[in-house]
């Protein structure tokens, strides 16, 4: 579904799947955050793993010159994209529902990074309750050779030759300059996605999921995220599935990647469950 400014799609579960899973308590809302050059029935396939168990899934992928040119140049063009995102819950009325987030890639981090901030800082978004984020193949920072393989593959092959190499290196310059050999200036003018969201951290879990063969996201940089998380108190979890490429983890382990994804869903529920019971008990005793 599509308005004028976003193109999105939302996915209602029917009443007897919600009600079977979820028991009378609001389903969860999962808001899936494509990667870079990710077509919508991409994200369908991801999506099918919630809707079987009764939530809501949002999907949306942030168009290409936002991720690859506006991120590069340090406009923060996401910003609005992610509050328009945001507002999505209050057009279809699941405000009060329990929001569940599934990122992929950079593409989509650097979204869920204005989220964030967003989160911290709104009061209109203050009622939310975010229970958690799957995080798929992201984050990484600083990789030129892992950002030219992304916009090479999302080019594709209907690009003329020239005009490719043309685009890759005017990217790998622009890229280079400004995210690396400036970044210790421009940071205090834009912090890249990476260190945002490491510097000020959301509070709800998160389960990294990854690959030491990603050629596109280095795994120490995920690993450093996930250590950098724990020692600020975030709860987070993570997993390596070795062989799978980048984004390639569904495909390659379906059944294992699906359970995953359901389980810690389950967890986050339960979380927040058990925090609700604990303030009902406390306002008792009072």
């Amino acid at each position: 579904m599509a308005d004028n400014e976003m193109d999105y799609n939302i996915v209602f579960p029917d009443a007897g799947t919600s009600e079977r899973h979820w028991q009378g308590t609001k389903e969860p809302v999962v808001i899936l955050l494509g990667w870079a050059g990710c077509k919508d029935k991409h994200l369908s396939k991801y999506s099918s793993i919630y809707n079987q168990q009764g939530c809501v899934t949002i999907h949306f992928t942030a168009p290409l010159k936002t991720v690859f040119i506006s991120e590069s140049f340090g406009y923060k063009e996401l910003s609005s994209t992610a509050l328009k995102l945001l507002e999505i819950l209050y057009d279809y009325e699941v405000e009060n529902s329990p929001v569940f987030f599934h990122i992929f890639s950079n593409g989509g981090f650097m979204l869920y990074r204005y989220i964030v901030e967003l989160l911290h800082s709104e009061e209109q978004f203050s009622s939310l309750c975010v229970i958690g984020a799957v995080v798929d193949s992201a984050p990484g920072s600083g990789n030129v050779r892992g950002a030219l393989r992304a916009l090479r593959a999302t080019l594709g092959p209907k690009i003329s030759p020239f005009l490719r190499y043309l685009l890759l290196a005017l990217f790998a310059v622009t890229v280079f300059l400004l995210r690396i050999v400036l970044y210790p200036l421009t940071k205090y003018i834009h912090k890249n996605h990476y260190d945002a969201v490491q510097e000020r951290p959301p509070a709800w879990p998160h389960l990294c999921v990854y690959s030491k063969n990603d050629q596109v996201i280095r795994h120490r940089d995920i690993e450093l995220f996930v250590e950098s998380l724990k020692q600020k108190g975030v709860p987070v979890d993570s997993f390596d599935f070795v062989s799978s490429p980048h984004v390639g983890h569904f495909r390659a382990f379906p059944e294992q990647y699906a359970l995953k994804c359901r389980d810690f869903l389950l967890a986050c529920m339960k979380r927040v469950e058990g925090t609700e019971m604990k303030k009902r008990h406390r306002l008792q005793n009072q």
